[in-house]
């Protein structure tokens, strides 16, 4: 069945268009076609924008409770994560990349509300950043069992801690993990399998690593030091040449509490790799903590409107567009336009002039179904 929705305007991943636009979707897919005589929802003074993709979740997690304690049944993990991913669909987020569960539970979720891409545990040394999540393996025979294993599991990325993280017991963010050996050996197996490689790192020695292994995207890449941030500009430079992704993972509520001066800094570095010509996507890691709830995204996009220096337009497509590319769904995510999805979000007024239009949710499609 072919139907039309019609909004005031509409930002199409890329670009604003105006004028009353109509959307023509048939059998959840946008497509070309004449909106004559078809059935119209007309939306109103809205903006019809393409679903926002988070690319980084961690379903799984309670962000109110303590990610280490992994104790709970299946059955109620599984509730958790519907219960998550339904949060992010209420707030316009109709795609999520889950970057670390345990027991493989998100592959059973697939059909949660938004689309749901899926990691597995990640790959951790023993005793490692989210070894509570059962995902060890160390050294190179170790790496590529946990990598086939994956691939073998039907994941659609395979997530790799390469330093340590501040959520784990004993685990250092300064600390690399893997060699470039080590994550060179994943690259090759996952992408023999056509399936993309991200890759946690916080500090500069692991961020290196990953970049000369050739993954496709870093998680975080806070260059994180002792005392503060010391980035490595020749290796954002490397990372601008090989066109890797970094996905920002700054995403989150509001707090009352004041920033401070390494938050600011990092935004203010995150800045400056967007003007090195870093590919910056906006993203969560929601569930890690009670700012970090699943409907974080939007308040992500604004930030990077106000303090990164993106113009309006830039900002809207780090969360659509870009993250759809990022996550390897560019030809069907992330932007309005005929052969895609119609996976929608309408906001009252236009983010384009204010982004914090996005907070005011009038209407959500996912494959062409209004779900709020």
């Amino acid at each position: 069945m072919k139907q039309a929705i019609r909004a005031a305007r509409i930002f199409d991943g890329e670009r604003e268009i105006t004028g009353e636009p109509v959307v023509v979707v048939e059998d959840g897919r946008i497509v070309t076609a004449d909106p004559a005589g078809l059935p119209v929802t007309d939306l109103g003074d809205v903006t019809l924008l393409p679903g926002l993709v988070d690319s980084h979740v961690h379903l799984a997690f309670d962000p109110f409770g303590v990610a280490t304690d992994q104790t709970d049944p299946d059955d109620v993990v599984l509730a958790r994560i519907r219960a998550n991913a339904l949060e992010a669909l209420q707030a316009g987020i109709t795609t999520v990349r889950d970057l670390g569960d345990r027991g493989y539970l998100t592959l059973q979720a697939r059909d949660a509300g938004p689309e749901v891409l899926v990691s597995g545990p990640p790959v951790t040394t023993t005793g490692g950043h989210c070894w509570f999540l059962g995902g060890e393996a160390d050294g190179l025979d170790g790496v590529r069992a946990a990598v086939t294993e994956r691939v073998e599991r039907g994941v659609d990325v395979v997530k790799i801690m390469a330093t340590g993280g501040s959520i784990t017991p004993g685990s250092s963010p300064f600390d690399q993990q893997y060699t470039t050996e080590e994550l060179w050996a994943a690259v090759e197996i996952a992408h023999a399998a056509g399936i993309p490689v991200t890759v946690h790192a916080h500090a500069s020695t692991g961020i290196k690593a990953a970049v000369d292994a050739g993954v496709d995207s870093i998680e975080h890449a806070f260059f994180l030091a002792p005392g503060g941030l010391a980035v490595d500009w020749d290796t954002v430079d490397t990372l601008v040449r090989k066109e890797i992704y970094v996905s920002t993972t700054t995403a989150r509520r509001p707090t009352a509490e004041p920033a401070t001066p390494v938050s600011l800094t990092l935004r203010e570095n995150f800045g400056r790799m967007r003007e090195r010509g870093v590919r910056l996507v906006c993203s969560s890691d929601a569930g890690i903590g009670p700012f970090k709830r699943f409907d974080s995204l939007p308040h992500g996009v604004i930030e990077f409107g106000e303090l990164l220096g993106f113009s309006n337009a830039d900002a809207l497509a780090s969360a659509t567009s870009v993250a759809a590319r990022a996550c390897g769904l560019g030809d069907r995510k992330g932007r309005i336009a005929p052969g895609h999805d119609a996976d929608l979000l309408a906001v009252a007024g236009n983010p384009l002039q204010d982004l914090s239009a996005l907070l005011d949710v009038r209407a959500v499609f996912r494959s062409g179904e209004r779900v709020v």
